[in-house]
């Protein structure tokens, strides 16, 4: 990485702008999955007894958090690849996506076979003692006959089939983003998704079709993870066939590769700038081929060796995020029951939202944040940060408010028994607010480079969050699970924010807060007085521009949710 330069003056608008564009496009895409997420919770709960829904939402949970963990963080490496790769044709794209699938692709297989042949004892420590099935809805019939050991190792080993596909989906629409678009990730996964699962697993729960068949839900539950699969597979095809029809069109500028010793993907075409190049082509950029004595094989191997050097050491990082964002719910299902678990579950739901619009400011903001502070241009990262920080408080402050006043009224579209998680919504309001007000920081602190401190903070958050909940959930139940998670993510904001305000000076409020409001009001970003093009601006400005022109990028994920 560069050294960074506190002194040099931000280039264009800092990617503001551009921010706000991939940003709004991650936005919309978490109202539509934050809405449909919030109405598949309701209708579960609604239509299923407090134990039935706790079951489902507890293994769900479950298959999130190892789905995650056997992502292996490569849908980060593949958009930090792709995003400095023009692929010219697919097997410039595919020499990254081949070495990324496939340990994810073995490992995805092998936990399946595992968690599917380990269902029954699995199954017996989530259900707990069995219970008579008490309806909490108005949906008719309960679709589950009570949370038993056999029907929750029948939901695990459904699951478990599906495992491959939703890891693989993951990984794909992750890699779209380093194409330079929001456009599929938005699509795929903040709208087709969701509102698939919601229209399918609502309709078997409506019509009471579930009821003696324990497979049914989870099916439901899992089948959009396939066209999600197979559309983000044709997405990342199309810059071949745009980008053959435009070769040599732009100058080659020859780039150093992105690690010295290493092989890599040598030549990015730019375009010239003070031309104008045909409307069809601009914002595109190509790659060019690689030198002649390199043969595929060789490059093919420098392509794995390459992509994992650079992922493999943060594999751990994104497993052990994984299981922080997934684990509480576990935990409460084992500690104090399924039911208790339901109940946690809908008082915490409405963190989703938060979650997700972080992810939307997240996946346009990550991409921009790494190449500004590779280019040691400090500036603009600061610009970036305290631009989405703003943005989170102001979309995300209001809900947070709300809900923890509104929320005894609010959890009874659960149903009965569920307004007693009132007080576990305003510890999450509370929570939620000092978070948001901290912003991206732990995206800062991974495009610095601290990827070692990031995952130390996220395994104290962790600890933090089991040490707690071991305390509190046996006796206060889900109020003992809300205060240890509350605990777990301040420790997993404060941390990095006081890391990198102590070594770059950056704080999420400052200079740019109010003017990058501006934009919200339809005004232009401030320029600075520098217009000096970044090499960061490649990426910039190329973010509007449709897949089809095998652009430039714009990380995690996505995160699914039950």
């Amino acid at each position: 990485m560069a050294p960074l330069d506190p002194g040099r003056a931000p280039s264009r608008d800092g990617g503001v702008a551009s921010l706000a564009k991939g940003g709004l496009a991650g936005l919309a895409g978490a109202v539509v999955s934050a809405g449909a997420q919030m109405l598949l919770m309701v209708v579960l709960a609604r239509g299923l007894d407090a134990a039935s829904a706790g079951v489902v939402f507890t293994t769900t949970s479950l298959c999130l958090m190892v789905a995650g963990i056997l992502r292996l963080d490569a849908g980060n490496g593949l958009i930090y690849f792709i995003a400095r790769t023009r692929a010219e044709q697919y097997r410039e794209i595919s020499r990254f996506l081949r070495p990324a699938l496939t340990p994810v692709v073995v490992l995805s297989l092998v936990a399946s076979v595992l968690v599917y042949l380990g269902a029954d004892p699995l199954a017996a420590l989530i259900s707990g003692p069995t219970e008579p099935p008490r309806p909490s809805g108005t949906f008719g019939a309960v679709a589950l006959t009570g949370p038993s050991p056999e029907t929750t190792a029948t939901i695990l080993r459904t699951l478990a089939l599906a495992l491959p596909v939703i890891v693989c989906a993951d990984l794909l629409v992750a890699a779209t983003r380093g194409l330079g678009t929001m456009r599929p990730t938005t699509l795929l996964t903040g709208m087709l998704h969701p509102a698939a699962q919601l229209l399918l697993v609502g309709t078997l729960v409506m019509t009471g079709a579930a009821a003696g068949r324990a497979w049914a839900i989870p099916a439901a539950w899992s089948a959009p993870a396939l066209p999600v699969l197979l559309l983000a597979a044709l997405w990342l095809r199309r810059p071949t066939r745009h980008a053959s029809g435009t070769r040599g069109k732009h100058r080659r500028r020859s780039t150093p590769d992105l690690q010295a010793g290493t092989t890599g993907l040598h030549d990015v075409v730019t375009p010239l700038h003070g031309t104008d190049p045909p409307a069809k082509d601009r914002g595109t950029f190509h790659l060019g081929t690689a030198p002649p004595s390199q043969d595929d094989a060789t490059r093919a191997r420098g392509a794995a060796a390459e992509f994992w050097r650079y992922t493999g050491p943060r594999a751990f990082g994104g497993a052990v995020q994984a299981v922080f964002q997934r684990l509480d719910v576990v935990l409460v299902a084992l500690l104090a029951g399924p039911a208790e678990a339901a109940v946690y579950t809908a008082a915490t739901r409405f963190k989703v939202v938060g979650q997700l619009v972080n992810q939307g400011l997240a996946q346009a903001a990550q991409p921009r944040l790494i190449l500004a502070m590779a280019d040691g241009d400090l500036p603009v990262a600061r610009r970036l940060y305290q631009t989405a920080t703003i943005w989170l408080v102001v979309l995300t402050w209001p809900i947070w408010l709300g809900y923890a006043l509104l929320a005894p009224w609010l959890l009874r579209a659960f149903g009965d028994g569920y307004d007693g998680g009132a007080m576990v919504a305003a510890v999450l309001g509370v929570t939620m607010m000092v978070a948001t007000a901290c912003g991206m920081v732990d995206v800062v602190l991974t495009a610095a480079g601290h990827t070692a401190s990031s995952m130390a903070n996220m395994l104290t958050a962790i600890m933090v969050t089991i040490a707690l909940d071991i305390v509190l959930v046996p006796s206060h139940g889900a109020l003992g699970a809300a205060l240890g998670w509350s605990a777990g993510v301040l420790a997993k904001n404060l941390l990095p924010l006081f890391q990198i305000s102590r070594a770059y000076g950056l704080r999420p409020f400052g200079p740019h807060t109010m003017p990058s409001l501006r934009l919200w009001r339809g005004g232009p970003p401030p320029r600075p007085q520098n217009t000096t093009h970044a090499r960061h601006l490649l990426l910039v400005h190329s973010t509007s521009t449709p897949p089809t022109s095998a652009t430039t990028p714009v990380p995690r994920e996505a995160e699914t949710t039950s």
